[in-house]
């Protein structure tokens, strides 16, 4: 069994998913699971649906009514007038959607942001299917929330792998193409959940590790992965090969283009994992496995903006020990905050965080109770690892350096 996954970029139109049908005819597509995300920027306009639902409630509506529009244009280009069935399809979860919506009474808005992002994949996936099934591929579509069995901690709901291995064996058995979501499973009450933003990668490694899949290619815009983002850097570099240990590295830094837990379950039982270009299939990308060295060996460059960045000093002069910083991560931990650095002294503690749930008021109030506090919003953080000496050079002819810390491997700059 092989695993699949095509991420939001490489469906994002017609042409792509006429795209996935070359690659899957160029690769083969027996005893493979393909997992897909959402459309294109669909999951950003769905969560501006979530957003309008709690801040302006008489435009959700609208806005979903152009998510529809927009994959109801696909499915028109994709189908030559033989669109009805899946049109159907395209409807009735539309109506799901608003169904929810008409009737939620939950205040909480991560239940109900999961409840309606992950329509996202299910339509992709619902049009891919019907696709390939309509030029003659047989395939099965297969719902990921029946597979998936999570906990309740919405927008980063947790594992039960004991649950989702029964589950997915149950449910991929046979060797038919099965076309499946990313990114989407659900609670012991059948609620939806989501695995984080960028989750899909780490839906391919739960299905491979469950399934005992021969290898995970994940299929990008780019030629594999890359020293550094190309929309950021000039003159990046293919990496052709990397360890899971270097990967994991720099996808716990920030590296976009493998979600930080994909590579945890692939390690576990040595599944080699490819990034590959979905504009050219026969390439060979990049190979992440066991023992790989990194080759080449160059600088490699994460980049991490909108975070910022917090001084804590104690108002007596004491030292900032277990006690203080125990307390300090209780309380980031407490409001959500994604913590990627942090830097302490005698009576001093600074940390950078991501403030993805928007609770940053409410953590300076309490942290203010107790510390003085000084923020920086909106820094970047740069991470450069196997850096040189001449590594950063041109960041710092361009940038106001803030805060600075490094290993013998890695450089992490926090720049405005």
């Amino acid at each position: 069994m092989r695993v699949f996954k095509f991420g939001g970029a490489s469906v994002k139109d017609a042409e792509g998913v006429k795209n996935v049908v070359n690659v899957l005819t160029q690769t083969g597509h027996e005893n493979t699971v393909v997992v897909i995300s959402a459309m294109g920027k669909t999951t950003n306009a769905l969560e501006a649906v979530v957003s309008a639902y709690f801040q302006k409630p008489e435009t959700y509506k609208g806005l979903l009514h152009e998510v529809e529009v927009f994959h109801q244009d696909i499915v028109s280009e994709l189908f030559d007038g033989n669109e009805a069935p899946i049109s159907k399809r395209i409807k009735n979860l539309f109506k799901q959607c608003n169904t929810f919506l008409a009737n939620n009474r939950s205040p909480h808005d991560a239940f109900v942001y999961d409840q309606v992002v992950s329509f996202g994949e299910l339509l992709s996936t619902s049009i891919v299917c019907a696709y390939l099934n309509h030029k003659g591929i047989a395939a099965e579509w297969v719902d990921a929330r029946s597979c998936i069995k999570t906990d309740n901690y919405y927008r980063s709901a947790h594992l039960n792998w004991e649950h989702t291995q029964a589950a997915v064996q149950e449910q991929m058995q046979g060797s038919v193409l099965k076309i499946t979501q990313g990114f989407i499973g659900s609670d012991e009450n059948n609620f939806t959940t989501t695995l984080g933003r960028e989750g899909s990668d780490y839906s391919a490694a739960i299905f491979a590790y469950c399934l005992g899949a021969t290898d995970v290619t994940i299929w990008k815009d780019v030629p594999g992965v890359l020293n550094a983002d190309p929309r950021v850097f000039e003159n990046t570099e293919l990496l052709h090969h990397i360890s899971y240990q270097e990967a994991i590295e720099l996808a716990f830094y920030g590296a976009s283009v493998i979600h930080p837990k994909t590579l945890q379950p692939l390690q576990r039982k040595e599944i080699p994992l490819f990034v590959k270009s979905f504009l050219n299939p026969t390439a060979d990308g990049t190979q992440v496995g066991k023992g790989v060295l990194m080759q080449p060996e160059v600088p490699c460059y994460i980049v991490k903006k909108g975070l910022s960045l917090l001084r804590l000093s104690t108002r007596d002069f004491s030292f900032v020990v277990e006690d203080n910083i125990s307390d300090i991560f209780k309380l980031l931990h407490e409001h959500k905050m994604s913590v990627d650095l942090i830097q302490n002294s005698a009576i001093s503690f600074s940390v950078c965080v991501n403030d993805k749930y928007t609770n940053m008021d409410a953590l300076l109030h309490t942290l203010r109770a107790r510390f003085d506090v000084k923020q920086t919003a909106d820094v970047t953080l740069y991470t450069i690892r196997h850096f040189k000496e001449d590594s950063a050079n041109g960041l710092l002819k361009t940038h106001e350096l803030v805060l600075e810390q490094r290993t013998q491997t890695t450089l992490q700059l926090v720049m405005k």
